[in-house]
């Protein structure tokens, strides 16, 4: 019965993560760290992990560890839930446009899912999380330990981008590790696909994934870039949270998000 108990206790914890909260916590870059974000007229969070050295990196663990929205960042698990329910078959999966008039052009036409996670498009994966369903998304993310949703009938598409949802930047890399570790209970076929979808760019000798978001909950603007640096076969993971230091001035926020972690990365050396 205890070896029982205690093999329920291990596999529990095997789910949950590799990205340990009891990794060193490591200020080296904090001044760094801070000043770009003033550079772009941001304030928050840059945390960084580097599971070689199991090391975190970060100007302010107290703002990686509080929760928000996860906005966009959560078309990462909607893709993946969306691939393991058969929703959608792959990479390719063509997201067809209703007619109807969007907030972008580059909306307003059929996209596969690798073009409507890029542009992130929200009435794409509106649409997406409506035919997984209420029951089975919640089903998959309890599989996946994504938690902190708060998922109902009268929320089923936009749950992730106001109301009560919450995670954290170190939750986003706890995640992002468990994906790329092969720790998560998906299919290899999944797994292969969202690496493409994933993708951002790749140079001779690294490859750069990742997700941004941005929410707005009639107070403030939270953005973020969430993902995982490979170089050298190594493996980096960034998660960064930011506001705007003053809401009347958005002009950097929507791309500094993005090239806070850029210059972050270039900092450590490892772009």
């Amino acid at each position: 019965m205890y070896k029982l108990f205690f093999l329920s206790i291990l596999s529990f914890c095997l789910a949950c993560g590799t990205a340990s909260r009891n990794s060193n916590q490591n200020d080296k870059y904090k001044n760094d760290f801070t000043s770009i974000l003033n550079n772009y007229d941001l304030k928050g969070s840059i945390l960084i992990y580097d599971p070689q050295e199991q090391e975190y990196y970060s100007n302010d663990f107290e703002w990686a560890d509080r929760g928000f929205l996860p906005a966009s960042t959560f078309k990462i698990p909607n893709s993946i839930i969306a691939l393991e329910s058969s929703v959608l078959r792959s990479d390719t999966s063509i997201l067809k446009w209703d007619g109807q008039k969007r907030d972008f052009e580059n909306w307003e036409k059929d996209l596969t899912l690798r073009e409507a996670f890029q542009t992130s498009c929200v009435p794409c994966f509106q649409e997406i999380a409506r035919k997984i369903g209420v029951a089975n998304m919640k089903t998959y993310l309890n599989k996946l330990h994504y938690n902190g949703m708060d998922v109902r009938t009268e929320n089923m598409d936009s749950f992730w981008l106001k109301g009560n949802s919450q995670i954290s930047c170190f939750e986003q890399i706890d995640f992002l590790e468990r994906f790329i570790s092969k720790k998560l209970p998906i299919l290899n076929t999944t797994r292969e696909t969202m690496l493409r979808v994933f993708l951002i760019e790749e140079g001779k000798n690294y490859k750069l994934s990742g997700k941004t978001g941005w929410s707005y909950n009639e107070i403030d603007n939270n953005g973020w870039f969430v993902g995982f640096l490979e170089k050298d076969e190594k493996k980096y993971y960034f998660a960064l949270n930011a506001t705007p230091k003053d809401p009347k001035r958005m002009e950097k926020f929507a791309e500094g998000r993005k090239q806070a972690v850029y210059d972050a990365l270039k900092t450590m050396k490892l772009m």
